[in-house]
């Protein structure tokens, strides 16, 4: 597991983190005496750290953050050092005065990176040559809050208003604007999240789910764009310091479910399958609060969940940060009813 910080300091720890034996175990284990994580390797970064993604198939992180939509490629380094070191800078075109860049990876034909801040300036870069492959041909500066690779060719990308494109990299001026997000008020703030299609489907075959900063959830297939699979507001309160923190994802073993977080201390679980399209109120089925029982107290301002994110294997496993600091790794368990 790969942290950062994102103080505006210039030093921002970058950690690879050994996760506890328990996680590790394919099988749910009893009580388990070493519960935390350990620090492998690690470095710093002389700027914030707003995204990190992991490149599959190598040993490179690349990171981006402000003040400029540049991306930082870092080498986890072998078994005989314990340092994480950077070895290269992606500098964008008219990167400067830019916001900090969203990003994704893919190992598919070669380690490539996804990356863009605004909708005009979406790129894929090859890592470790640095050279540009593909430019998404796209009109619009709206500002990019979220990006990702279905497979080697497709893209899909959403503006911070909600809307979605999805671009083919065959096909260089080939580009499928999806339905636009509900219609609300134009200061509400969008993210997406995206599913793996399963073994033998088609990319774009798995629902997306995009949050609003208000709570509102819209999930889409992208095969049939004219209309909204679902639509549910979620029980949260307004984010009061921007939405920068906003995460909505799909759990990758459990049909239908997803977690969402950024509005406060807390990571929300739905079950979205007996959502209709009414725009409803959603009742969560499992809310994970340890973040806000498990800081230092005092008169501290609450911690705020920054991310979240599925274990792979194990289908109700999560792991949630936050903004003091804290790391955790839980579990949530079905509601009696539904046994």
């Amino acid at each position: 597991v790969c942290v950062a910080g994102y103080g505006q300091s210039d030093g921002n720890e970058i950690l690879q983190l050994i996760p506890p034996p328990t996680l590790l175990t394919k099988e749910t284990q009893g009580l388990c005496p070493e519960r935390d994580f350990k620090v492998e390797c690690g470095g710093f970064s002389e700027r914030p750290v707003y995204s990190l993604k992991y490149v599959p198939d190598t040993s490179l992180l690349v990171t981006s953050g402000p003040p400029d939509s540049s991306l930082q490629v870092w080498q986890v380094s072998a078994e005989d050092s314990d340092v994480i070191k950077s070895v290269s800078t992606i500098a964008t075109e008219n990167g400067t005065g830019q916001s900090w860049a969203k990003i994704d990876t893919i190992s598919a034909r070669a380690p490539w990176v996804l990356h863009g801040s605004r909708l005009d300036r979406v790129q894929i870069t090859e890592v470790e040559s640095r050279k540009n492959v593909y430019t998404a041909g796209i009109q619009g500066n709206e500002e990019l809050s979220s990006l990702a690779f279905l497979d080697c060719s497709l893209l899909l990308l959403c503006s911070a208003t909600g809307r979605l494109c999805l671009a083919d990299t065959r096909q260089p001026q080939g580009l499928t604007e999806a339905v636009p997000a509900p219609s609300v008020p134009s200061s509400e703030h969008w993210c997406m999240g995206t599913q793996h299609a399963a073994q033998g489907s088609q990319p774009g075959s798995q629902p997306v789910a995009r949050l609003s900063s208000r709570g509102l959830l819209a999930l889409t297939d992208l095969r049939k764009t004219s209309e909204f699979l679902a639509v549910a507001k979620a029980r949260v309160p307004s984010p009061g310091s921007g939405a920068e923190f906003l995460c909505v994802s799909w759990a990758p073993a459990l049909e239908g479910y997803l977690a969402i977080s950024g509005f406060d201390g807390t990571v929300h679980v739905y079950d979205t399958q007996s959502w209709d399209s009414s725009g409803r109120e959603a009742e969560p089925i499992f809310v994970h609060k340890g973040h806000i029982f498990g800081g230092a107290g005092g008169s501290r301002d609450p911690p705020l969940v920054t991310v979240h994110t599925w274990h792979l294997q194990k289908p109700r496993t999560l792991l949630s940060a936050a903004s003091d600091g804290s790391l955790h790794v839980w579990d949530w368990v079905q509601p009696c009813g539904k046994c």
